[in-house]
């Protein structure tokens, strides 16, 4: 299944095995969300409860969405085609993982981190598939897609558009910096790349605010 293809992308680039499978915990019916949760229209959403010392957790992503990168897989080829749907799915998965692992280690986490990250993981992620699907080129236009051309849907975002653009704008400089790294030109720097980033996944919100201000 996709999700649980690229849960497996992310637990391997950040070296966070996973316990949670994460297939496990979709659901696709609307109807099932919250109702203020479903009249926003989104195609993805993740459900957070805590019941006592329990996190409960739930992903839910259209099913319209499922059905195309089945169709479509972007593990087997990352195209313009199924970049926006990769995007959704992956989004999602980059919640539920970051939050399941935060949990483990009894770390709580705030939403700007969390967007935050999920930007960070849909373009390093997006940046290995394209790379690994073709070596010889280096998918600059990536970038461009993820950030420059990206806007926040205010519709959707309500009264948190500013947090989401402030996730948008922090990933951005980050990824920057980290694709000068990752040219072909400089092949050592590929495995520098992989451990800032393992380091950068298990800082806190804060400490990942200050690592993007002093150094990208």
């Amino acid at each position: 299944m996709v999700v649980q293809q690229l849960q497996d992308l992310l637990a391997g680039i950040y070296d966070v095995p996973q316990a949670q499978d994460v297939a496990q915990y979709l659901f696709t019916d609307r109807s099932a969300l919250p109702a203020a949760v479903a009249a926003g229209g989104a195609d993805e959403q993740v459900l957070v409860a805590e019941q006592g010392d329990t996190l409960h957790l739930g992903l839910f992503l259209e099913v319209g969405v499922l059905d195309r990168l089945a169709a479509a897989n972007p593990l087997d080829e990352l195209h313009a085609g199924n970049l926006a749907d990769y995007c959704t799915a992956l989004e999602g998965v980059s919640h539920f993982t970051y939050l399941a692992w935060n949990a483990a280690h009894d770390r709580s986490v705030t939403l700007l981190e969390l967007e935050l990250q999920a930007e960070i993981d849909k373009y390093v992620s997006g940046l290995w598939l394209l790379r690994a699907q073709d070596p010889n080129r280096f998918p600059a236009e990536l970038y461009a897609a993820l950030f420059e051309r990206a806007h926040v849907d205010a519709t959707l975002a309500g009264e948190r558009a500013g947090m989401y653009r402030q996730a948008n704008q922090y990933a951005a400089r980050f990824c920057r910096r980290l694709a000068r790294t990752l040219r072909p030109s400089a092949p050592q720097a590929r495995s520098c790349a992989v451990a800032e980033l393992r380091r950068f996944y298990r800082l806190t919100s804060a400490r990942k605010i200050h690592h993007i201000e002093h150094s990208a």
